[in-house]
């Protein structure tokens, strides 16, 4: 999972950029990067790191221009290597860098006729530089030298083509601006907003609203899906329909773990939905036990938290913030077994034994994926006092990968994959646990935009909806994660290391 932020601007880009990132930061930590344009040159600086770790005063003082584009990286398959930080560039035609969040299925088959008959070279293990090299060989073949918006639009299209799978991304183009563009299903979010200014208009494109709101830009509205638009660094603004069959198929873990509350995804509150997850799974609690014997509702913080807040009010029983959690402890990249793992969270979670002593509590996460946090938590409510340790679950259970943007384990480590319920119950040690419904689910996110025709399920019910995933895919994606796995335990194996990326604004 990624964010992108592109702005065109009546002045200097870095600092709104730079804000918006840090607004973005939830949906990627490993990385970040901005690149910016002035005199027909490009300023980048991307590197490892949190943003506010990546850009110091030195590297901001050398991001100029009033036209730019940013990006912060969650890897799709554990990889931390510093090559794979975007945005990346490629020179011809025009010079273009490009920010992408999502995950092209056929990026290993694109990367293949890239060499083969595009005659490009792919220098880094990223479906981002595919998606790139595709978008600027398109644009290419026009053979235009000054490409108009419909040349522009025309790459597009031909994107939509070739690529498959998941993908909102920002390209900027020298000297022409910036072109925000979004897959045909729109699995992944992106929108745009507009600024005024006394010396015009300015623009920007986002993963997430909240980016806007905190830039002082006005949600104008989402990117369809299949859509393109292009912004001129005049600060014209062009939009079109490039896909031929375009459905808008969101996806829905985005409302339930990735999205910040205070975003608003394809005219869906996210913060409404999650109302309304906690509403619904209170519900189902009432109807599976109306006697039941919970004194207090507690989430596992942060994302549960509006959940939680709303089964306690539904149930009428007590909210409380039983767990404390650390936000400045540093990121544990490789935990090689169950008793790091177990450190960790204790590291970062320290329970209020007041609020667990003789209580029979009910505790609210997003969602369970492994598991193992799930029970280290239930032991240490245990250890606080707690009589009784209930588990609730704001989403269904995960039990597939996630092949479309998000860094999740491959099957065999999901805690639900082939489990029933009652199994899982008793891995993590709980009392009692519950799930939300599925269709509980989609009802709590669908019933305020009537134009989402469906949503994607795919880690809940297998479906995904592309339909280039089989068993083999699904094989060899858990072998590469392995790999990546193994690689991130021992750096040295890693031959990512000795690439310099001579385009960086190196330290």
């Amino acid at each position: 999972m990624c964010g992108i932020v592109g702005i065109v601007s009546t002045s200097n880009v870095n600092q709104s950029l730079y804000d918006a990132l840090t607004v973005l930061q939830h949906r990627g930590q490993d990385a970040a990067g901005i690149v910016t344009f002035q005199d027909d040159r490009f300023y980048l600086r991307k590197d490892n790191g949190l943003v506010r770790d990546v850009f110091r005063t030195r590297h901001m003082r050398r991001l100029v221009g009033n036209v730019g584009i940013g990006h912060v990286r969650y890897p799709t398959a554990g990889s931390s290597s510093s090559a794979e930080a975007q945005p990346f560039y490629v020179n011809s035609p025009y010079g273009i860098t490009l920010a992408h969040n999502g995950n092209l299925t056929n990026a290993d088959d694109l990367s293949r006729d890239l060499f083969r008959t595009d005659l490009r070279h792919i220098n880094t293990n990223s479906d981002s530089e595919v998606l790139l090299n595709v978008f600027a060989h398109e644009l290419q073949k026009l053979g235009k030298l000054n490409p108009t918006k419909d040349e522009i639009f025309a790459a597009v299209s031909a994107v939509h083509e070739r690529c498959r799978g998941a993908y909102a991304a920002i390209a900027m183009i020298t000297g022409y601006g910036i072109v925000g563009f979004r897959d045909p299903r729109g699995i992944r979010p992106a929108c745009y907003g507009v600024r005024e200014t006394e010396a015009g208009k300015e623009y920007m494109i986002a993963s997430e609203s909240v980016a806007l709101n905190a830039a002082g830009f006005k949600l104008v509205r989402d990117i369809e899906p299949g859509e393109a638009v292009y912004i001129e660094t005049d600060g014209t603004i062009y939009t079109q329909q490039c896909a031929r069959e375009p459905h808008l198929i969101p996806c829905i873990f985005e409302h339930v773990y990735f999205a910040r509350p205070d975003s608003i995804l394809d005219k869906v509150s996210v913060y409404k939905a999650r109302l309304r997850m906690g509403e619904t799974l209170a519900d189902k609690i009432l109807r599976e036990r109306p006697d039941h014997d919970i004194d207090v509702v507690m989430p596992i913080p942060d994302t549960s938290r509006t959940s939680a807040m709303q089964m306690a009010h539904r149930l009428g029983v007590k909210f409380r913030e039983g767990f404390i959690k650390n936000r400045y402890i540093g990121r544990t990249f490789i935990m090689p077994g169950q008793k790091m793992r177990k450190k960790s969270v204790r590291q970062k979670l320290n329970p209020i034994d007041l609020e667990f002593k003789g209580k029979n509590v009910m505790l609210v996460d997003d969602s369970i994926v492994r598991g193992t946090t799930c029970e280290e938590i239930v032991q240490m409510a245990r250890d606080a006092g707690a009589r009784k340790v209930y588990f609730a679950s704001a989403a269904p259970p995960v039990r597939y990968p996630n092949v479309y943007g998000i860094d999740m384990p491959a099957a065999s480590e999901l805690i639900a994959h082939e489990r029933t319920v009652e199994e899982i119950q008793q891995l993590i040690g709980a009392d009692w646990l519950i799930y939300q419904d599925l269709d509980d689910l989609i009802t709590c996110v669908n019933d305020v935009n009537p134009e989402i025709e469906a949503w994607e399920c795919s880690v809940f019910d297998g479906n995904y909806i592309t339909g280039d995933i089989d068993a083999a895919y699904l094989a060899n994606l858990e072998t590469q994660r392995g790999e990546s796995n193994k690689a991130k335990k021992n750096p040295e194996m890693s031959s990512d290391n000795a690439i310099i990326d001579l385009h960086n604004d190196e330290d």
